[in-house]
């Protein structure tokens, strides 16, 4: 049977996005201990099958400041991977990266922010190949975009380009540790029904 949204995912179908996430989370925490040449360790990530809005209270309310990284998936698999970083991540890195801290109003420079787009493309490629590499399948990932906003505004944009599609997403929470340093990264893994669908033939696991 065929998917027609998120809501028909099986057990085993949602198990074996637990486990692409797990090995997503599990290459993005080498990416960034490399990147950072310093130790990173990663929590065991949560990974649900959310609304738009349980999102939005998970992420601490719709005025909350945040960090948005949006990407395009492309190739056999269509669709978008949002990275949402809370403030705390952001300084982790800038401050190991550049010696310099987050702003709290959100505006940075430009190094900054080029710095931000890259942990995100690192991180976005650490998901996307994890899930080439069980699959089989050829993703390709855009130049990520970048939005320093509320949680509301940054939703914003998937919501509406999903409306028609689905009104689930897969959320995936991770925690990183390095040294005494604790932050939360979000990833919203949204590809289109038909890509999910493609994703889980690959897998095996067509109901």
């Amino acid at each position: 049977m065929s998917l027609k949204d998120y809501n028909d995912l099986n057990d085993m179908q949602l198990d074996a996005l637990r486990e692409i996430g797990n090995i997503g989370s599990g290459n993005a925490a080498s990416a960034l201990a490399s990147m950072l040449d310093q130790p990173v360790n990663i929590e065991v990530p949560k990974i649900r099958i959310l609304d738009y809005q349980t999102v939005v209270d998970n992420l601490g309310g719709p005025e909350q400041l945040m960090v948005g990284l949006l990407l395009s998936l492309e190739g056999d698999t269509t669709g978008m991977i949002m990275f949402l970083l809370q403030k705390e991540f952001a300084h982790m890195m800038l401050n190991t990266l550049m010696g310099s801290a987050f702003p709290e109003n959100g505006e940075v420079d430009e190094d900054s922010e080029s710095a931000i787009r890259e942990v995100g493309n690192i991180m976005a490629a650490s998901y996307i190949n994890a899930i080439a590499e069980l699959t089989g399948l050829r993703i390709n990932i855009s130049v990520p975009s970048i939005c320093i906003d509320m949680v509301g505004s940054i939703l914003s944009v998937p919501a509406i380009y999903y409306a028609n599609i689905s009104d689930k997403i897969i959320f995936i929470e991770d925690e990183f540790n390095q040294g005494t340093s604790h932050a939360s990264s979000h990833i919203l893994l949204i590809p289109e029904v038909e890509s999910l669908q493609k994703i889980m033939t690959s897998l095996g696991l067509e109901e």
